[in-house]
């Protein structure tokens, strides 16, 4: 479009994730209620930085049900390279849906331009006159389940977080005790001066590639902010999510 801002900010995918939730769970789902956080933060540093974990960087609207409620949000977020989302490029959109007894699926096929686009539109036009020929009516909402949903925080996930601090004995373990005190347990730690996410690190200094392991979302937020006020932590250059591992 002229404008992508509804693409590049996650919004189109929000309105999307709001529909397939509402439909997936039997839950009436509003966009007000999906959080969304589009890509203008992603850099190419991250981009470089998940190749060397063997990541991808995509967008994702994440919709899941759990045992208190349903939670839906878009963010951007490292994806395996062997998931099948990783190999989604260019105009292509997919839906990937694990199921407790289908187990994974995925619907996978183009999701812009003039053609594709001008297909579903006819597509829904000839369902609607073939409803008004015969006399029936579209499906209605199914919203009997009528599960909560759940705010943003309340999300479970993986950050992969980049810093840069002091070069000296004891740093790490300032910061692995700050998110021991969050209840957040780390999953890696990657110090590698010479690869592409510690570019212009100044002397003195190191940079670190933290992976945690899965917690809440309002935990995981809660201990990036106490590491960034840490003496030793010279600067968080990047927080990502991790899905799908």
């Amino acid at each position: 479009e002229a404008d992508p801002t509804a693409d590049v900010e996650g919004h189109d995918a929000a309105a999307k994730a709001a529909i397939l939730a509402s439909l997936a769970f039997h839950t009436r789902v509003s966009l007000a209620q999906v959080a969304c956080e589009g890509i203008t933060r992603v850099t190419a540093a991250d981009v470089a930085a998940a190749q060397q974990t063997g990541h991808v960087v995509k967008l994702l609207a994440i919709a899941e049900q759990t045992a208190e409620g349903v939670s839906v949000r878009v963010h951007p977020a490292l994806v395996p390279a062997a998931h099948p989302l990783a190999a989604v490029r260019g105009a292509f959109n997919a839906v990937f849906v694990e199921a407790d007894d289908a187990g994974p699926l995925m619907f996978y096929g183009q999701g812009a331009g003039g053609r594709p686009t001008s297909s579903a539109v006819l597509g829904d036009l000839v369902s609607a006159a073939r409803d008004r020929m015969v006399g029936g009516r579209g499906p209605r909402e199914s919203a009997y389940a009528s599960l909560p949903v759940l705010p943003h925080d309340a999300a479970v996930t993986r950050y992969q977080v980049r810093l840069v601090v002091a070069d000296r004995p004891g740093v790490l373990a300032q910061v692995a005790q700050v998110l021991a005190d969050h209840g957040v347990s780390i999953d890696t730690v990657r110090q590698a001066p010479d690869e592409p996410y510690a570019v212009d690190v100044a002397e003195g200094t190191a940079a670190l590639l933290l992976t945690t392991h899965s917690a809440r979302e309002a935990s995981l937020a809660a201990t990036v902010a106490a590491v960034r006020g840490l003496e030793p932590v010279h600067e968080i250059t990047s927080v990502l999510r991790v899905e799908g591992a």
